[in-house]
């Protein structure tokens, strides 16, 4: 994630892309673990924006030189992709969209007149042209494949049962319910990208999607159980050395009786229930609930009041350095009260921690660089602990995607480094506004619990 945000500055940098902390961000929040899914989130982005740049030129040609119907297009776009972000499959991506597309009119007019609408269109496309092609190209050359993604899921799950069952601290335990509350979900979407590849014949697939179903079930019987014989724990271990090193053994007579030695004796043979959701219709486009749910048109109206509150806010006070409240709004907004509230010191304490490292690169390091290997040197080293904290644990993952923001947001202006404290300090100013009027907006407007999704989900697992 941090090659693939460096390259996307480098690329932006040649190309002399203004306002390149944008296409950095876009790469930072859309970069997938394998090279599949990076590949076809690449291809994907860029499709879509070359749909939405045909609604731009028309936007853009009603709205030059009219205020009011400026307002009211950005009004409409934002609360056309803040729904699309909560009700339908394009939620990774709409908030990027929207972002791009609202950010790309609103800041129209410091472009000059004479060219506005061929460098506006340029501009936007070149915000999702650059991370796609890095997505698409370096995903490609450095990413593993879905494969050994799934594979290395299901070795890390067997590594920590045997852990489990040679016993383990409170700490440890606590690790095992985080991974053993991911489920097999992540595993099982690597296997569906991994077919894409064409280079694994089925029946593997099959066999490894039924040990990702295993691995899961290991765990959790491991989780209840405080002792095992040593052969138990060996076998295991030596099960999960074999995914690890990417090849996946086959199922062998369990000499116990135990239910830990019969997932062991068919923990990769193919079962009739756990094929069955193969045989599912697909669910569409949008969530089924998508024009029934008014939480989905409650979201989408808090989203752009918390956009257009942030807009009128920054030109009421003509304090251009502050836009930075506008790509918040699209980036903070969570759909539930709780996840407001529970990310918000993760928001704060992020943006801050970016922020001071933008500030401390402007003061300290910046100066004494005279050449772009330098200057990527340190959006690696920074891109780095973001993505870091951003791939790790769910709980504060949150708070790395932050550190990203501020830092570029602080440090990328223009073309090539500033070492302009002022716009260090606007854009800080202009994050945190933005994180006040989101959180103000959402958990005072029609505050939408998490209790109702749990109840939800609950059904749905006693219907299964």
């Amino acid at each position: 994630m941090a090659a693939g945000c460096t390259a996307t500055v480098l690329v932006g940098e040649i190309w002399q892309v203004p306002d390149l902390a944008v296409p950095a961000l876009v790469t930072m929040a859309l970069w997938q673990k394998d090279r599949v899914t990076n590949a076809l989130a690449g291809v994907g982005v860029n499709i879509l924006i070359a749909v939405l740049l045909t609604l731009m030129y028309g936007l853009i040609a009603l709205t030059l030189d009219h205020p009011l119907g400026l307002v009211v297009a950005a009004a409409l776009l934002s609360f056309g992709f803040f729904f699309l972000g909560s009700a339908s499959k394009l939620r990774p991506v709409a908030y990027m969209l929207g972002l791009i597309i609202v950010y790309a009119l609103v800041t129209i007019d410091r472009v000059p007149v004479g060219e506005v609408i061929t460098r506006a269109l340029l501009y936007a496309d070149l915000f999702l042209a650059v991370p796609g092609a890095v997505m698409l190209v370096l995903g490609l050359l450095i990413c593993p494949s879905p494969r050994t993604v799934a594979m290395h899921g299901i070795a890390a799950r067997l590594y920590m049962a045997a852990r489990l069952l040679r016993g383990a601290d409170p700490v440890e335990r606590e690790r095992a319910t985080d991974l053993l509350r991911q489920g097999a979900a992540d595993m099982l979407k690597a296997l569906g990208m991994a077919r894409f590849e064409f280079l694994w014949p089925k029946p593997e697939l099959d066999a490894l999607r039924q040990a990702a179903f295993s691995s899961v079930a290991v765990l959790a019987l491991a989780l209840e159980r405080h002792e095992a014989s040593p052969g138990l724990i060996a076998r295991i271990d030596a099960r999960a050395d074999a995914f690890a090193h990417g090849d996946c053994p086959a199922d062998e007579t369990a000499p116990g009786h135990t239910p830990i030695d019969r997932l062991l004796g068919g923990f990769s043979t193919p079962r009739p229930d756990t094929q069955a959701p193969n045989a599912e219709a697909p669910s569409g486009f949008f969530v089924p609930d998508a024009f029934t749910n008014p939480d989905h048109v409650r979201f989408a109206v808090k989203g752009t009041a918390a956009v257009m509150t942030s807009y009128l806010l920054f030109k009421a006070l003509d304090w251009d350095g502050i836009h930075t409240c506008i790509i918040t709004c699209f980036i903070v907004a969570l759909p539930t009260m709780g996840e407001m509230i529970a990310k918000l010191s993760l928001r704060i304490a992020g943006a801050l921690a970016g922020g001071a490292l933008g500030i401390v690169a402007i003061i300290a390091v910046i100066p004494h660089l005279d050449g772009i290997t330098g200057f990527l040197m340190l959006v690696f080293a920074v891109s780095l602990l973001g993505a870091w904290v951003k791939a790790g644990d769910e709980r504060i993952a949150y708070g790395g995607f932050q550190i990203g923001l501020a830092f570029y947001l602080t440090v990328l202006k223009g073309y090539g480094p500033t070492t302009d404290m002022a716009t260090a300090r606007d854009r800080i100013v202009g994050i945190m506004i933005g994180n006040a009027i989101t959180y103000a907006m959402f958990t005072s407007v029609w505050p939408t619990s998490a209790r109702g999704r749990a109840r939800h989900a609950l059904r749905a697992v006693a219907r299964a």
